[in-house]
């Protein structure tokens, strides 16, 4: 599945009510697109700590439908992935383990877009917090 529309579509299918019941739990775990376009953005929001953790935190544990019907924000969200990933979601180990371990994620030096903003902007970059 590509788009958060054809998303909201399926769960209309499987939960009841219409689109927009559902559309913005779908842009959410879409909206990581914008960081990167490729399917690495699912590393962000298709895992089950996204699911179990801040989908509830936002949305609540149900939301209701047009139709009335209680739905569970998790099971959304879990058939979203289900969708993208053909049958299973993954955790956030299986991304993070993926990630090739660098000096800067441990505080010692910086990323590669850091350093390059320094270099093609006159944006002042603190080097030091302490």
């Amino acid at each position: 599945m590509a788009k958060p529309f054809i998303h909201a579509k399926s769960s209309v299918k499987k939960f009841g009510g219409n689109i927009n019941d559902y559309l913005e739990i779908h842009n959410l775990l879409d909206s990581s697109k914008s960081v990167i376009a490729d399917n690495r953005h699912r590393s962000l929001t298709h895992n089950s700590w996204f699911v179990s953790t801040i989908i509830e935190r936002i949305f609540g544990t149900t939301i209701f439908n047009s139709e009335g019907k209680e739905v569970s924000t998790r099971e959304i969200a879990e058939q979203h992935i289900l969708e993208d990933f053909g049958g299973f979601i993954p955790s956030g180990q299986d991304f993070l383990q993926e990630l090739e371990y660098k000096e800067w994620m441990n505080g010692n030096g910086y990323p590669a877009s850091r350093i390059k903003i320094e270099k093609t902007s006159s944006i002042f970059i603190p080097f030091d917090y302490d």
